[in-house]
């Protein structure tokens, strides 16, 4: 058995860099990141190879799909299917789980 007690806003910090990523969990394929974003700092578009969620942990973050935008704040979840292409646009400082499945 695996058991683990996170705080979640610990677990990555934007202090020292634009952007940070941890990867917590991986099984096969499946993987569990947190990430960090300062305000303003973009992840350039890309395409996820696997069905992904993104959950906000603190902040506020933009996802863009083509010419659809979704704006995520801290509490919500987005869940979206593999080869979409897209980018993360971060409003406000933020932290976000990264669900791939």
């Amino acid at each position: 058995m695996f058991f683990n007690v996170l705080k979640a806003k610990d677990l990555v910090s934007y202090e020292k860099d634009q952007f940070e990523k941890n990867v917590l969990l991986t099984n096969n394929d499946s993987i569990l990141s947190a990430i960090a974003l300062k305000k303003d700092a973009i992840i350039d578009t890309h395409t996820s190879t696997r069905d992904a969620a993104v959950y906000v942990i603190d902040g506020e973050i933009e996802l863009h799909f083509d010419a659809e935008k979704f704006k995520i704040e801290k509490g919500e979840i987005l869940m979206f299917k593999k080869n979409k292409e897209h980018k993360v646009v971060a409003l406000k400082n933020s932290k976000f789980f990264l669900i791939k499945i």
